[in-house]
């Protein structure tokens, strides 16, 4: 990992971390539209290595160990 990503990611955990249990909370509010919901979200993050982090945070919290 180069140091500006690590930078990048060590600056922005912390708000990847609340952002994906944001949008894991809505989950057992859309039910099956979730999955779709949630994409889209995803999609409009910003910059893409935001989004990433948010990404692989949601999948830490729907598939915990």
């Amino acid at each position: 990992m180069s140091q500006g990503r690590a930078q990048f990611h060590e600056q922005h955990l912390l708000d990847a971390q609340a952002r994906a249990a944001q949008l894991f909370a809505r989950k057992s509010e859309l039910h099956g539209a979730w999955l779709n919901w949630v994409a889209g979200q995803l999609y409009e993050l910003k910059p893409a290595e935001f989004a990433s982090m948010v990404r692989r945070e949601l999948q830490r919290l729907t598939n915990p160990p």
